[in-house]
């Protein structure tokens, strides 16, 4: 992964894309007030070197059937650094587990299950969860209601740009002759 120094118009392609991942590259060279071509090729610079991880749909659970949101603290008999990636691997093998996240405190894992219903929860948990090698204890909590989701980060577009050692030593930043004349330039 290169290391960049992002501009202000990095930052405004990052936070559209962010927003809405199936914007047109021209809407989206025309909302960061550069044209297509090198908006194009900033947006392949940007995931090239990580910044842009993939692009997909919020789809909603409960159209799908998956009605039971369930947040599992999860501790494990033992924290040594083979164990932990063991159980990670074992997790990312169940699609029911959206998310994963290592946590440092009374804990050493939370994860983002849905379910079909409650019961569906516990039968994974029963025959999944608890019964996996290394798990100690499971606390669940179930969700009521999701009243903020907001996935990525926030994206100061009018902030300084990164500071200095974060970028190769070639200072490498995304500035392109913007008056290049539009053309049919579509993102992947």
């Amino acid at each position: 992964m290169r290391r960049v120094k992002l501009d202000r118009i990095d930052r405004r392609i990052l936070r559209d894309l962010q927003n809405d991942g199936r914007m047109t590259n021209v809407e989206l060279a025309r909302r960061a007030g550069i044209s297509a071509p090198p908006c194009l090729r900033r947006v392949r610079a940007l995931e090239e070197a990580g910044f842009i991880r993939g692009y997909h749909a919020d789809v909603n659970p409960d159209a799908l059937g998956f009605g039971v949101t369930v947040f599992a603290q999860v501790g494990l008999s033992s924290q040594a650094e083979a164990d932990l990636k063991k159980f990670e691997e074992l997790v990312n093998s169940w699609p029911l587990v959206r998310e994963c996240n290592m946590l440092a405190g009374e804990y050493d894992f939370i994860l983002k299950i849905v379910a079909e219903d409650w019961d569906d929860y516990q039968r994974f948990l029963t025959t999944k969860l608890t019964a996996a090698p290394n798990v100690a204890h499971v606390k669940s909590a179930l969700s009521i209601r999701t009243s903020k989701h907001t996935p990525g980060v926030p994206i100061d577009v009018d902030s300084p740009d990164i500071p200095e050692g974060t970028e190769d030593d070639e200072d490498e930043d995304f500035v392109e002759d913007e008056t290049e004349t539009p053309a049919r330039a579509t993102r992947r």
